[in-house]
């Protein structure tokens, strides 16, 4: 009986050890979802806390910083280049709730009063009023003030297409590659989002920052941790009946 059950103790060893690295990743999965949950709570709650505060002039550009800067709220003045414009593809949400409208962001160079040139997102306008033709009482003119949150360039991703600058199709607010292709030479290294203007009626129309990121991450801690617990149970059972069965 006991050399039997010596060798069921030893045919648990491989299936063990296989199982305790499994659950070592599921649970560093799920320790690693709750990290992320507190990093992303930190991050709505700074960019909320950031766009409600008094705008203040934009850093120069040789003291950027995306981690202290981004998503501070800011005013310049200066005047916009509307006949260097770039649009980049973009969804923005619909009257009818969950229903997102297919169209365009509109990067504008704005060149401000006290030296330099910043990429402006002047904010969404649909596919029907892609040309600045089609909207031409939301093209601003002469000397203005653009409040806005300042942001760092957006990196592609792989899923992203890669831009077309030939063409003008642009899928991500590359700063220093919408500069490139407008001919615009030094610009600074961020781009303003433009603020929303109460009671707009024209186009482009700014706030498209949004704020409700998902944060799914519990959920997906728990599963982590629901599937390490299942593990668990599961090689219990096995090895309970591996240790008992008859010799």
């Amino acid at each position: 009986m006991s050399a039997v059950r010596s060798g069921a103790w030893r045919s648990l060893v491989a299936p063990g050890l296989a199982s305790l690295i499994a659950l070592s990743i599921l649970i560093g999965l799920g320790v690693w979802q709750v990290e992320r949950k507190a990093w992303k709570e930190d991050l709505i709650a700074r960019i909320v806390s950031e766009s409600r505060a008094a705008p203040v002039p934009p850093p120069p550009a040789s003291a950027w910083d995306p981690v202290a800067d981004e998503f501070h709220h800011v005013r310049m003045t200066g005047r916009f280049l509307n006949d260097r414009e770039t649009l980049v593809h973009g969804l923005a949400a619909g009257e009818t709730p969950g229903r997102a409208l297919q169209g365009y962001y509109v990067i504008t160079p704005f060149v401000r009063s006290d030296g330099g040139t910043v990429l402006v997102n002047r904010g969404f306008v649909p596919t029907e009023l892609k040309a600045p033709g089609d909207r031409k009482a939301g093209l601003i003119e002469g000397e203005t003030s653009v409040t806005g949150i300042l942001r760092a360039s957006e990196p592609r991703t792989m899923f992203v297409p890669a831009p077309d600058p030939v063409r003008g199709e642009w899928f991500n607010r590359d700063v220093q590659g919408i500069a490139a292709a407008r001919g615009l030479g030094e610009v600074a290294p961020y781009l303003v989002e433009a603020d929303a203007t109460p009671g707009q009626t024209t186009w482009p129309r700014g706030g498209q920052l949004r704020v409700d990121l998902p944060n799914n991450h519990l959920q997906y801690a728990f599963t982590w941790f629901g599937i390490a617990a299942c593990l668990v149970g599961v090689f219990g059972v096995f090895a309970w009946r591996r240790l008992n069965e008859p010799a």
